[in-house]
């Protein structure tokens, strides 16, 4: 039988990296039962022979992610989630170019898959928690009784913006154990364990796309390439050709092909026209964005117009904004100051102080 453990089992994400490796060692020195978990997200031979070593579903990482198991004395497992990644983030990373928007797929991974699929995964194996290496923290607000998602405290690393959208009965299961830890305290830790992996390097890029060609991996996985059409100006002058809207991203100045006596950026794109839209700097500013497809941590709704600090992107710093909620799933956000390149597809979270309100996909730049 089985030996119970105090505070039960824990289900811990391994990549093969430091910081879900450390995550585990913690998580069991906490005095639960960790069972170690890699997700095989997809198959490298998709991604082209050139990138597939480079990527986080590598044998390789599977490897690193079972040595650090085996060496805490860790069961573990391999769960083959590929048919719901290609579905919930590949396609849906490959739609939000098509619509002329900038996907964050990182996002749709953590709800829909590293945590979504998870989480049930978890619950089918007698598992009470699930543990990530995320910088981020978990509390229970005493006063309101909700769970809270609150930032790491390693400014540098906090990860509260890719998990704006957990739910109440998510947070009060997870374990995020290098909220109050710094990289350089995980990396030490990994080292004084003898983790193989405790000096790997960080990957940037989207696991997917390991080349960072976004356009040339869409163009192979459709089949289809992208077609030009018209760079135009924002008063509808015609400026040239582009080679396809799936090859641009609000805020772009470099490879547009074209020369100008001033510089000149993306502003808008258009799908239903097949236009790319380019104007000066200051014409990328706006002050006002709508959000949907909203996820409330702090509270249930928003009654009246509320002052928050808000980002617009994942390595932005929080900017001071109002926030009213305008429907049961919309939000007005309005910034003190005008933002640059606010972009659709993009999460807009919201923050009071260290806490997440609560986030949502930006719909609409500019007057509601």
């Amino acid at each position: 039988m089985r030996e119970q453990t105090k505070k039960g089992r824990a289900l811990v994400a391994m990549s093969g990296g430091v910081d879900s490796s450390a995550a585990a060692l913690l998580v069991q020195r906490a005095g639960y039962e960790a069972l170690g978990a890699t997700l095989k997200l997809f198959d490298n031979e998709d991604l082209g022979a050139d990138q597939g070593e480079k990527a986080c579903c590598s044998l390789e990482s599977v490897e690193d992610a079972r040595s650090v198991a085996y060496g805490l004395g860790m069961a573990f497992y391999v769960f083959n989630f590929a048919s719901d990644f290609r579905r919930e983030v590949m396609e849906r990373f490959i739609q939000t170019y098509q619509r002329g928007e900038t996907p964050n797929p990182c996002i749709d991974c953590n709800r829909y898959v590293k945590l979504g699929k998870l989480f049930r995964r978890a619950q089918e194996m007698d598992c009470g928690h699930v543990a990530t290496g995320h910088y981020a923290r978990v509390e229970r607000d005493p006063a309101s009784g909700r769970w809270l998602l609150k930032k790491g405290l390693d400014e540098n690393k906090d990860q509260s913006y890719v998990l704006y959208d957990l739910t109440q009965d998510q947070l009060s299961r997870l374990l995020l154990p290098l909220g109050g830890l710094t990289k350089p305290q995980v990396r030490a830790l990994a080292e004084e364990a003898g983790f193989v992996n405790a000096h790997r390097r960080e990957s940037q890029d989207i696991c997917f796309v390991p080349d960072g060609d976004y356009a040339r991996f869409i163009e192979r996985w459709t089949g289809r390439p992208a077609h030009p059409g018209d760079f135009v100006g924002t008063d509808g002058q015609i400026y040239g050709r582009h080679k396809g809207i799936i090859h641009y991203t609000v805020g772009q100045r470099k490879g547009l092909g074209l020369s100008f006596p001033q510089p000149m950026y993306v502003c808008g794109i258009d799908p239903e026209e097949n236009q790319v839209v380019l104007g000066r700097q200051e014409e990328l500013f706006a002050r006002r964005l709508t959000a949907q497809d909203l996820n409330l941590i702090a509270a249930q709704e928003l009654s009246k117009p509320v002052r928050v600090q808000a980002k617009v992107r994942y390595r932005q710093k929080e900017q001071p904004a109002t926030v009213q909620q305008t429907g049961p799933d919309q939000l007005l956000v309005t910034f003190d100051q005008p933002q640059r390149a606010i972009t659709r597809g993009q999460a807009v979270v919201l923050y009071d102080g260290e806490t997440v309100v609560g986030g949502g996909r930006i719909a609409q730049v500019g007057e509601a």
